[in-house]
């Protein structure tokens, strides 16, 4: 089953495919596979790296690549939820919000200044150890990042007033409600609570609580500031087009002057140990019900870290796990299992969950589930699970290093190595440890710890039993004075640093097109950053050629192609990927199926074989259906629990009409009434008729040459030819028009409402929309967007919320999603209202705006292509849209080109704010006599039933 199809189940990793098992297909003898040894892929895995410290005490690290001209700035703060004490849960990832308020010479919102300059990857994070703040730039804006950057560290205080604590509180507290509101959502403080005591640092969630978030006084923050903030807690990382000889001016420049802080002290932390077994059980409006067992462990830096890493993965962590193997391939009690270790700098947690069959016996599925991880400890992994272990391991390290900052870059992997173990290289430890673990250690390790009692959750179907809101925080007089509009706030570091038109600095690669044996179209480029091969296939296929009548048909496809081929069964398939260090990959969008794999690319040439054998000869093993058969029918239940899911099954009739293939959308994962009666025939016919190299294009990137990719991808493909006849889709000559209202989808006990709004434009997505979708920038798009700012960031009603074209095919609509509070749902909607009337009529793209987003998509560019994933991604998004190959370098000329009156035009030429149809999902009772008072018609439904056949199943 591909990874995507599985996301609308829990967070946890989607696993299938033991290897202990015999299954019903009789598999002839497949070729043989070669595999590069583990040491070839270890060995490319480098970040060279130079530091030194700032007379107060700021670590600085730098790495040079130069790749892109473009430099990540990531800056790494000694300060998480487990520094916080008694009474004042959440103020570390409250002050990360803060701290994106601006500061005292560069007030006003810093992701205004950072837009400017064209920043990516850009955001904050916090976690139980310690708050992070990071984007990437180009070259010529790196002065100002350092500026940014080193003001909020040693120029805050100042602006830090009443009223930003009290938006940035209700931001926060938006964000925890969002998160509250998903199925399982209240999982995640149950889960430490039950296995830390009272007063344990790990105990209380990173956003903390209501309570106390509402607790919190002005003063209370900035003392919280000044006492964990200070350079001498901070770690500095400058990764990309940059060198240390370089960075170390700069760097004084801009933080020297900062005085040292307080020097952060790591609080005392043990790994408790449970006096005996503790369960519990709650209740959720989930569709499944979910075990999870839970045991303390010791820190990242503890020697059996990496062996307990190595022991769950193999448990579950694997498409080829021991919990799949048993508890869903064979006796076909769930249909999602996992297990791993979440790791801490002082402790950590093995987390073991299974989410059961419906219909099936949770306490059955619970003493199964003991009974494996019993036999388990008792046996170990073997050498050739440890193998693929860190195969897997060291393959999806080696691509996730391709970019130099972000979420998980180079920048990453050296500041926590710094901040946690001392050690900026200490991800070479980690990969040393990897590929040199043995079953008996790994073993050892897991017997250690899990034998020890455990903390057992069971989330079972039914109302929530109460939730934790946030009070009505009083009025405090504010009398702090605003920080000026424009300019310095206290003239102490003069003007922020002009950043130069350097054009936008792209350097896309040269993409060439070529063909394979059999005719397939291979458009290809190169990227030589890390050693790995990208290959997706995109059919003319996606939910639009879907079935009438037996909707999921295409879902349910793709969900059992890569279960197994006439020559490897499910178990093998996927041993084989594992110990290539390979994944495929695929799913439906509107208007097309991609099917992919990625690989290191010394085992270009298996992998090639390997996805050609799934694409051409999948079995459709009838045992293998039924049991896809259960997991996508619980994936359709849980679908139907969740907000945005029934959001996106209400919309499509309401925007395409019942006529259009796009009405199918509102199947989600599947009619489960047409899903529960599929047979192997059906599907079989869906992959004849739909995947198929007549309907294919290959693209490519790859840091091997063309040649060396071609003749890899046409050992396998080269003589595949289409049969039979091919599948076809009818749109309707006219598009549907919508008429405006609000359909109201009763979800009790959600502390949230989801509104989603949605019109059709008269835009066509194979014809020039840039100003149209620049414009949306400025309504829609973006941070810094009028509904962003207005939602999140004045009203703070909102965690995040925004628009944006859909560019499909037949279809161009224009959707909003913005996630609220409960009790703010009419007012919010009727800001909405108020927001675009006002961007379409006298209030249209003011100069600054046009400005910002002129200069910001033009320098941002560079740092949007880095990796080879985004230029793949581009590529395919060209191709769909009719756009020369070419098309981004010639994007920098365009969006100069471009005029304020052009994106006024385009922007009410596309919409209509009186031709919006809302859909809200949120609980009636609260939510209903708010929307009464909108001037639309109102219609209230019931959330779809888990079980219930998809309304459009026709």
């Amino acid at each position: 089953m591909f990874r995507t199809v599985a996301s609308v189940l829990l967070a946890s990793t989607a696993l299938v495919g033991p290897s202990a098992f015999a299954q019903s297909t009789a598999a002839a003898a497949p070729a043989p596979i070669k595999a590069a040894p583990l040491s070839a892929l270890v060995a490319p895995v480098n970040i060279p790296y130079e530091k030194f410290t700032l007379p107060n005490g700021l670590t600085v690290i730098t790495h040079t690549d130069r790749k892109a001209p473009i430099v990540a700035v990531s800056v790494w703060y000694d300060v998480g939820s487990k520094h916080e004490p008694a009474g004042k849960t959440g103020f570390a990832h409250l002050f990360e919000h803060l701290m994106f308020n601006g500061s005292e010479n560069a007030p006003g919102d810093f992701f205004d200044p950072l837009r400017s300059i064209g920043a990516t990857d850009l955001n904050g994070t916090t976690s139980y150890d310690r708050t992070n703040y990071f984007e990437t730039v180009p070259k010529p804006a790196l002065d100002r990042a350092l500026f940014l950057e080193s003001d909020r560290m040693g120029y805050l205080l100042g602006a830090v007033t009443q009223g930003v604590l009290d938006e940035q509180r209700g931001v926060v507290q938006n964000e925890k409600r969002q998160g509250d509101n998903q199925p399982y959502g209240l999982v995640r403080y149950k889960m430490t609570e039950g296995i830390f005591p009272v007063g344990h640092p790990y105990r209380h969630s990173v956003i903390g609580s209501m309570a106390d978030l509402d607790a919190a006084s002005l003063d209370d923050v900035k003392n919280w500031f000044r006492g964990h903030y200070g350079p001498n807690n901070a770690v500095l990382v400058l990764a990309g087009d940059i060198d240390a000889r370089t960075a170390r001016p700069l760097v004084e420049k801009y933080f020297g002057a900062i005085p040292k802080g307080p020097e952060s002290v790591l609080p005392r932390i043990d790994v408790p140990t449970l006096a005996a077994p503790v369960r519990e059980e709650m209740k959720d409006r989930v569709a499944a019900t979910m075990i999870m067992k839970v045991w303390p462990v010791p820190g990242l830096n503890d020697p059996e870290a990496p062996a307990l890493d190595v022991a769950m993965t193999a448990l579950g962590g694997l498409a080829s796990s021991r919990l799949d193997n048993e508890l869903v391939k064979r006796d076909k009690l769930a249909v999602q299992v996992s297990a791993g270790v979440q790791s801490l700098s002082q402790a950590g947690m093995i987390v073991v969950r299974a989410v059961v069959r419906p219909g099936v016996d949770a306490k059955l599925v619970e003493a199964k589930l003991d009974q494996i991880i019993a036999d388990y400890l008792r046996t170990g992994p073997t050498a050739d699970e440890v193998a693929r272990v860190a195969t897997t391991n060291v393959s999806g390290t080696i691509s996730g290093l391709e970019s130099v900052g972000g979420f998980g870059g180079k920048a990453v992997a050296l500041a926590q190595g710094q901040l946690y173990s001392n050690d900026p290289g200490f991800y070479k430890k980690e990969l040393t440890a990897l590929a040199t673990m043995t079953p008996d250690r790994a073993r050892a390790a897991a017997q250690k710890w899990m034998l020890r009692p455990a903390y057992t959750l069971v989330v079972v179907p039914g109302a929530r039993e109460g939730y934790e809101e946030a009070k009505a925080v009083p009025k405090v007089a504010d009398n702090s004075a605003p920080a000026p509009a424009e300019g310095p706030a206290k003239g102490t570091r003069g003007a922020m640093p002009a950043v130069p038109d350097a054009g936008g600095q792209l350097q896309f690669p040269t993409v060439t097109r070529s063909r394979l044996a059999n005719g397939m179209e291979l458009v290809y480029a190169q990227r030589t950053a890390v050693p790995v091969t990208q290959v997706s296939l995109a059919f003319d296929a996606g939910i639009a050629a879907d079935v009438p009548g037996k909707l999921g048909t295409a879902g349910m496809t793709m969900a059992v192609l890569d279960e197994g081929t006439t020559t490897r069964n499910s178990i093998a398939l996927a041993e084989v990927k594992e110990t290539l260090g390979m994944s495929i990959y695929g799913g439906n969008s509107a208007d097309q199926t991609t099917i992919g794999f990625s690989t290191p690319s010394a085992n270009l040439n298996s992998s090639a074989l390997l996805f050609a054998d799934v694409l051409r000869n999948p079995a459709f093993d009838p045992a293998e259906i039924e049991r896809v058969r259960g997991q996508v029918l619980a994936q359709i239940g849980q679908q139907r629990t969740n907000p945005q899911g029934l959001a996106d099954m209400a919309l499509p009739p309401l925007l395409y009409g019942a006529d259009s293939p796009y009405a199918k959308l509102a199947a989600g994962v599947g009619d489960p009434a047409a899903v529960a009666s599929l047979t192997r025939g059906d599907l079989m016919a869906w992959r004849g008729a739909w995947l198929r190299p007549d309907k294919a294009k290959v693209f490519v990137v790859s840091d091997r040459p063309l040649a060396e990719v071609q003749a890899a991808l046409n050992a396998g493909l080269g003589d595949w030819r289409a049969t039979g006849p091919a599948g076809t889709k009818a749109f309707p000559p006219l598009r549907a028009v919508t008429t405006p209202k609000i359909v109201l989808i009763d979800r009790p006990d959600s502390p949230q409402s989801l509104i989603v709004a949605a019109q059709m434009t008269p835009l066509e997505a194979k014809t020039d929309t840039l100003a149209a979708t620049t414009a949306n920038t400025v309504l829609g798009s973006g941070f810094l967007s009028r509904i962003n700012m207005d939602l999140r960031e004045a009203k703070h009603w909102s965690y995040g919320a925004g628009g944006g074209y859909r560019l499909m095919q037949n279809a161009v609509p224009y959707v909003i999603n913005a996630p609220v509070q409960a009790d703010k749902t009419g007012p919010a909607i009727a800001s909405l209202r108020e927001q675009i009337s006002g961007f379409l009529g006298k209030q249209g793209v003011t100069r600054v705006e046009f400005q910002r987003s002129i200069d910001g998509e033009t320098r941002q560019l560079a740092g949007t292509y880095e990796t080879a994933g985004a230029v793949l991604g581009a590529m395919q998004s060209n191709d769909f849209l009719g756009r020369p190959d070419n098309y981004q370098a010639t994007l920098p000329q365009k969006y100069r080109a471009l005029t304020i009156p052009q994106l006024d035009a385009a922007a009410r030429r596309a919409l209509d704010p009186n031709r919006f149809v809302y859909v809200v999902v949120g609980n009636a009772a609260t939510v209903r006599p708010q929307l009464d008072a909108l001037g639309l018609p109102v219609e209230v439904v019931a959330a779809t039933p888990p079980s219930a056949p998809a309304a459009a199943a026709k």
